[in-house]
Protein backbone atom coordinates (compact mmCIF):
# COMPACT_ATOMS: atom_id res chain seq x y z
CA UNK A 1 0.00 0.00 0.00
CA UNK A 2 1.59 3.15 -0.60
CA UNK A 3 -1.03 5.46 0.12
CA UNK A 4 -2.74 5.52 3.36
CA UNK A 5 -5.43 6.32 4.66
CA UNK A 6 -5.05 7.40 8.57
CA UNK A 7 -6.49 9.04 11.50
CA UNK A 8 -6.29 10.07 14.79
CA UNK A 9 -9.42 10.06 16.98
CA UNK A 10 -9.11 13.00 19.12
CA UNK A 11 -11.71 12.55 22.04
CA UNK A 12 -12.67 12.08 25.71
CA UNK A 13 -12.18 8.48 27.60
CA UNK A 14 -14.78 7.76 30.29
CA UNK A 15 -12.38 8.71 32.80
CA UNK A 16 -11.67 5.61 34.62
CA UNK A 17 -14.24 3.73 33.48
CA UNK A 18 -13.19 1.16 31.21
CA UNK A 19 -16.27 -0.75 29.63
CA UNK A 20 -17.66 2.68 29.30
CA UNK A 21 -14.10 3.96 27.58
CA UNK A 22 -14.48 0.63 25.74
CA UNK A 23 -17.92 0.85 24.39
CA UNK A 24 -17.17 4.54 23.23
CA UNK A 25 -13.65 3.20 21.27
CA UNK A 26 -15.38 0.79 19.40
CA UNK A 27 -18.29 3.62 17.81
CA UNK A 28 -15.24 6.10 17.34
CA UNK A 29 -13.40 3.39 15.41
CA UNK A 30 -16.17 2.35 13.59
CA UNK A 31 -16.89 6.10 12.85
CA UNK A 32 -12.88 6.67 11.55
CA UNK A 33 -12.81 2.87 9.73
CA UNK A 34 -15.54 4.72 7.74
CA UNK A 35 -14.46 7.35 7.01
CA UNK A 36 -11.60 5.23 5.28
CA UNK A 37 -9.22 4.89 7.68
CA UNK A 38 -6.78 2.06 7.45
CA UNK A 39 -4.40 3.25 10.70
CA UNK A 40 -6.02 4.37 13.83
CA UNK A 41 -4.19 5.93 16.85
CA UNK A 42 -5.57 7.48 20.11
CA UNK A 43 -3.90 9.70 22.20
CA UNK A 44 -1.73 8.80 25.11
CA UNK A 45 -2.88 6.25 27.54
CA UNK A 46 -6.60 6.96 26.42
CA UNK A 47 -7.83 3.93 27.88
CA UNK A 48 -8.91 4.62 30.74
CA UNK A 49 -7.25 8.18 30.83
CA UNK A 50 -4.40 9.86 31.58
CA UNK A 51 -3.24 10.96 34.73
CA UNK A 52 -3.66 14.79 34.13
CA UNK A 53 -4.18 14.85 38.61
CA UNK A 54 -0.86 14.46 38.58
CA UNK A 55 -0.55 18.08 36.87
CA UNK A 56 -2.95 19.85 38.12
CA UNK A 57 -3.45 18.82 41.88
CA UNK A 58 -0.21 19.81 43.54
CA UNK A 59 -0.44 17.91 46.46
CA UNK A 60 -1.50 14.62 44.99
CA UNK A 61 2.55 14.30 45.16
CA UNK A 62 2.78 14.01 48.84
CA UNK A 63 3.18 11.01 50.64
CA UNK A 64 0.90 8.65 52.03
CA UNK A 65 -2.10 10.77 50.27
CA UNK A 66 -5.48 8.88 50.48
CA UNK A 67 -7.05 10.85 47.83
CA UNK A 68 -4.15 9.51 45.99
CA UNK A 69 -4.25 6.40 46.75
CA UNK A 70 -7.79 6.16 46.56
CA UNK A 71 -7.84 7.36 42.97
CA UNK A 72 -4.50 5.49 41.75
CA UNK A 73 -6.13 2.28 43.22
CA UNK A 74 -9.47 3.71 40.27
CA UNK A 75 -6.95 3.50 37.33
CA UNK A 76 -5.06 0.56 38.25
CA UNK A 77 -8.86 -1.45 38.62
CA UNK A 78 -9.70 0.25 35.19
CA UNK A 79 -6.95 -0.34 33.35
CA UNK A 80 -6.21 -3.43 30.67
CA UNK A 81 -3.49 -6.10 30.74
CA UNK A 82 -2.51 -7.74 27.76
CA UNK A 83 -3.98 -10.81 27.54
CA UNK A 84 -7.22 -9.75 28.92
CA UNK A 85 -10.64 -9.59 27.37
CA UNK A 86 -10.71 -6.17 26.66
CA UNK A 87 -7.85 -6.03 24.19
CA UNK A 88 -9.03 -9.47 22.61
CA UNK A 89 -12.31 -7.74 21.88
CA UNK A 90 -10.19 -4.59 19.95
CA UNK A 91 -7.87 -7.15 18.29
CA UNK A 92 -11.26 -8.63 16.82
CA UNK A 93 -12.50 -5.11 15.96
CA UNK A 94 -9.11 -4.56 13.79
CA UNK A 95 -9.27 -7.63 12.03
CA UNK A 96 -12.69 -7.52 11.24
CA UNK A 97 -12.27 -3.87 10.07
CA UNK A 98 -9.06 -4.43 8.50
CA UNK A 99 -7.66 -1.45 10.06
CA UNK A 100 -4.12 -0.96 12.17
CA UNK A 101 -4.98 0.38 15.44
CA UNK A 102 -2.32 2.24 17.55
CA UNK A 103 -3.25 1.56 21.23
CA UNK A 104 -2.01 4.01 24.00
CA UNK A 105 -3.12 2.17 27.38
CA UNK A 106 -2.62 1.93 30.81
CA UNK A 107 -0.80 -1.51 31.19
CA UNK A 108 -1.66 -3.79 34.07
CA UNK A 109 0.57 -6.50 35.25
CA UNK A 110 -2.07 -8.72 37.00
CA UNK A 111 0.33 -12.19 37.80
CA UNK A 112 4.25 -13.12 37.63
CA UNK A 113 7.24 -11.12 37.94
CA UNK A 114 6.33 -7.15 38.35
CA UNK A 115 2.72 -8.03 39.49
CA UNK A 116 0.97 -5.16 40.45
CA UNK A 117 2.96 -2.36 38.36
CA UNK A 118 1.22 -0.15 35.58
CA UNK A 119 3.08 0.94 32.04
CA UNK A 120 2.32 3.22 29.65
CA UNK A 121 2.29 1.51 26.14
CA UNK A 122 1.93 1.70 22.89
CA UNK A 123 0.36 -1.15 21.20
CA UNK A 124 0.56 -2.18 17.69
CA UNK A 125 -2.37 -4.13 16.20
CA UNK A 126 -1.98 -5.50 12.56
CA UNK A 127 -5.23 -6.01 10.41
CA UNK A 128 -5.15 -9.76 11.10
CA UNK A 129 -5.65 -8.89 14.67
CA UNK A 130 -2.19 -9.29 15.74
CA UNK A 131 -0.60 -7.74 18.25
CA UNK A 132 2.94 -7.07 16.48
CA UNK A 133 4.82 -4.88 18.63
CA UNK A 134 4.26 -3.46 22.55
CA UNK A 135 6.72 -1.17 23.73
CA UNK A 136 6.76 0.60 27.11
CA UNK A 137 7.33 4.09 27.97
CA UNK A 138 11.41 3.79 28.72
CA UNK A 139 11.14 6.52 31.79
CA UNK A 140 7.83 8.27 32.61
CA UNK A 141 8.29 12.02 33.01
CA UNK A 142 8.65 13.74 36.35
CA UNK A 143 5.46 13.13 38.69
CA UNK A 144 4.25 9.96 36.28
CA UNK A 145 6.76 7.75 38.18
CA UNK A 146 4.32 7.82 41.24
CA UNK A 147 1.85 5.70 38.66
CA UNK A 148 4.00 4.15 35.95
CA UNK A 149 7.14 1.79 36.17
CA UNK A 150 10.03 2.08 34.01
CA UNK A 151 9.79 0.45 30.22
CA UNK A 152 12.48 -1.61 28.25
CA UNK A 153 14.04 -1.62 24.53
CA UNK A 154 11.54 -4.51 24.09
CA UNK A 155 9.16 -3.00 21.84
CA UNK A 156 11.67 0.27 20.46
CA UNK A 157 11.21 0.15 16.66
CA UNK A 158 9.09 -0.03 13.82
CA UNK A 159 7.15 -3.16 12.56
CA UNK A 160 6.20 -4.33 9.18
CA UNK A 161 1.90 -3.98 9.36
CA UNK A 162 -0.32 -4.31 6.14
CA UNK A 163 0.54 -0.34 5.89
CA UNK A 164 3.99 -0.38 6.22
CA UNK A 165 6.37 0.17 8.36
CA UNK A 166 4.78 2.02 11.51
CA UNK A 167 6.44 2.92 15.00
CA UNK A 168 5.81 5.05 17.89
CA UNK A 169 6.97 6.99 20.94
CA UNK A 170 5.18 8.30 23.91
CA UNK A 171 5.18 11.70 24.74
CA UNK A 172 9.05 12.96 26.39
CA UNK A 173 11.00 9.68 24.73
CA UNK A 174 10.71 12.28 21.59
CA UNK A 175 13.58 14.14 23.63
CA UNK A 176 15.21 10.74 24.34
CA UNK A 177 18.15 11.64 21.58
CA UNK A 178 19.30 8.07 21.16
CA UNK A 179 15.47 6.57 21.47
CA UNK A 180 14.77 8.98 18.65
CA UNK A 181 17.80 7.15 16.44
CA UNK A 182 17.19 4.01 17.71
CA UNK A 183 13.44 4.20 15.58
CA UNK A 184 14.65 5.89 12.76
CA UNK A 185 17.07 2.82 11.98
CA UNK A 186 14.31 0.78 11.85
CA UNK A 187 12.73 2.13 8.71
CA UNK A 188 10.04 3.19 10.12
CA UNK A 189 7.42 4.99 7.13
CA UNK A 190 4.54 6.20 9.33
CA UNK A 191 5.79 7.29 13.40
CA UNK A 192 2.16 7.75 15.79
CA UNK A 193 3.73 10.43 18.61
CA UNK A 194 1.32 10.09 21.65
CA UNK A 195 0.75 13.34 23.82
CA UNK A 196 -1.14 14.28 26.51
CA UNK A 197 -1.92 17.78 24.77
CA UNK A 198 0.27 18.45 22.10
CA UNK A 199 0.86 21.66 22.83
CA UNK A 200 3.29 24.05 21.45
CA UNK A 201 6.61 22.78 22.49
CA UNK A 202 5.13 19.26 21.70
CA UNK A 203 4.11 20.05 18.57
CA UNK A 204 7.65 21.31 17.43
CA UNK A 205 9.17 18.09 18.73
CA UNK A 206 6.57 16.31 16.53
CA UNK A 207 7.67 18.67 13.82
CA UNK A 208 11.31 17.74 14.50
CA UNK A 209 10.61 14.11 14.81
CA UNK A 210 9.49 14.28 10.84
CA UNK A 211 12.31 16.23 9.81
CA UNK A 212 14.96 13.84 11.53
CA UNK A 213 13.45 10.30 10.60
CA UNK A 214 12.07 11.52 7.12
CA UNK A 215 8.62 9.90 7.96
CA UNK A 216 5.01 11.11 8.37
CA UNK A 217 4.09 11.77 12.03
CA UNK A 218 0.86 11.07 13.55
CA UNK A 219 0.82 13.70 16.68
CA UNK A 220 -2.06 12.31 19.28
CA UNK A 221 -3.76 14.44 21.65
CA UNK A 222 -6.98 13.91 24.01
CA UNK A 223 -10.14 16.19 25.09
CA UNK A 224 -10.51 16.29 28.94
CA UNK A 225 -12.50 18.90 31.16
CA UNK A 226 -11.69 19.13 34.94
CA UNK A 227 -15.12 17.82 35.30
CA UNK A 228 -14.44 14.27 34.40
CA UNK A 229 -11.17 14.59 37.42
CA UNK A 230 -12.10 11.75 39.66
CA UNK A 231 -14.26 13.24 42.79
CA UNK A 232 -11.92 12.40 45.63
CA UNK A 233 -9.58 14.94 44.15
CA UNK A 234 -12.20 17.33 43.29
CA UNK A 235 -11.95 18.68 46.85
CA UNK A 236 -8.25 19.22 46.73
CA UNK A 237 -7.43 23.43 46.96
CA UNK A 238 -4.36 23.11 44.35
CA UNK A 239 -7.31 21.81 42.16
CA UNK A 240 -7.90 25.68 40.70
CA UNK A 241 -10.31 24.87 37.37
CA UNK A 242 -13.70 25.48 36.88
CA UNK A 243 -15.82 21.89 35.72
CA UNK A 244 -15.74 22.79 31.99
CA UNK A 245 -11.74 23.89 32.10
CA UNK A 246 -10.15 21.74 29.21
CA UNK A 247 -7.38 19.52 31.08
CA UNK A 248 -6.34 18.29 28.64
CA UNK A 249 -6.65 19.91 25.18
CA UNK A 250 -6.03 17.96 21.94
CA UNK A 251 -3.91 19.70 19.81
CA UNK A 252 -3.19 16.62 17.24
CA UNK A 253 -1.91 17.15 14.24
CA UNK A 254 -0.81 15.16 10.90
CA UNK A 255 2.75 15.87 9.75
CA UNK A 256 4.77 15.17 6.45
CA UNK A 257 8.31 13.71 6.00
CA UNK A 258 9.45 17.39 5.70
CA UNK A 259 8.35 18.56 9.35
CA UNK A 260 5.52 20.79 7.09
CA UNK A 261 1.87 20.25 8.64
CA UNK A 262 -0.37 17.66 6.37
CA UNK A 263 -3.25 19.07 9.03
CA UNK A 264 -2.70 21.76 11.64
CA UNK A 265 -3.34 21.84 15.18
CA UNK A 266 -6.73 21.20 16.39
CA UNK A 267 -8.02 22.48 19.38
CA UNK A 268 -10.57 22.07 22.16
CA UNK A 269 -12.60 19.74 20.53
CA UNK A 270 -13.29 16.15 19.68
CA UNK A 271 -13.19 15.20 16.23
CA UNK A 272 -11.00 12.48 13.92
CA UNK A 273 -8.32 13.73 11.62
CA UNK A 274 -8.16 11.97 8.94
CA UNK A 275 -5.43 11.92 5.91
CA UNK A 276 -3.99 10.09 3.54
CA UNK A 277 -0.07 9.47 3.00
CA UNK A 278 1.63 9.06 -0.12
CA UNK A 279 4.60 6.80 0.83
CA UNK A 280 6.55 7.37 -1.84
CA UNK A 281 7.01 10.83 -0.72
CA UNK A 282 9.56 9.07 2.01
CA UNK A 283 12.60 8.32 -0.38
CA UNK A 284 11.79 11.96 -2.12
CA UNK A 285 12.71 13.87 0.86
CA UNK A 286 15.85 11.46 2.17
CA UNK A 287 17.77 12.94 -0.80
CA UNK A 288 18.56 15.65 1.45
CA UNK A 289 18.81 14.33 5.02
CA UNK A 290 18.93 10.50 5.45
CA UNK A 291 20.48 10.02 9.06
CA UNK A 292 20.41 6.51 8.56
CA UNK A 293 21.91 6.23 5.70
CA UNK A 294 24.17 8.75 3.61
CA UNK A 295 24.01 11.53 6.14
CA UNK A 296 25.25 8.67 9.14
CA UNK A 297 28.87 7.71 10.32
CA UNK A 298 28.75 4.75 11.61
CA UNK A 299 32.51 4.99 11.50
CA UNK A 300 32.27 7.35 13.85
CA UNK A 301 28.77 6.59 15.99
CA UNK A 302 28.04 3.39 17.45
CA UNK A 303 25.07 2.94 18.89
CA UNK A 304 23.85 -0.06 21.13
CA UNK A 305 20.44 -1.01 22.44
CA UNK A 306 18.87 -3.61 25.03
CA UNK A 307 16.01 -5.32 23.53
CA UNK A 308 15.64 -7.50 26.61
CA UNK A 309 12.02 -7.75 28.21
CA UNK A 310 11.83 -6.79 31.83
Amino acid sequence: MTVVPVAIIQAQPVYYDLPATMEKAIDLIHEAAQKGAKLITFGETWFPGYPVWLDVCSDMSLWDNPATKEVFGQLYENSLTVDGDEIAQLRQVAAQLGIVLILSINEKVSKGSGYGTLYNTLLTVDSTGEIVNHHRKLMPTYTERIVWGLGDGAGLGAVDTSVGRVGGLICWEHWMPLARQTMHESAEQIHVAVWPTVKDSLQIASRHYAFEGRTYVLAAGSILPASAIPEPLKVSDSLNATPDTLMQRGGSAIIAPDGEYILEPVYDEETILTAELDLKRIPQETMALDVTGHYARPDVFTLHVNRTRY
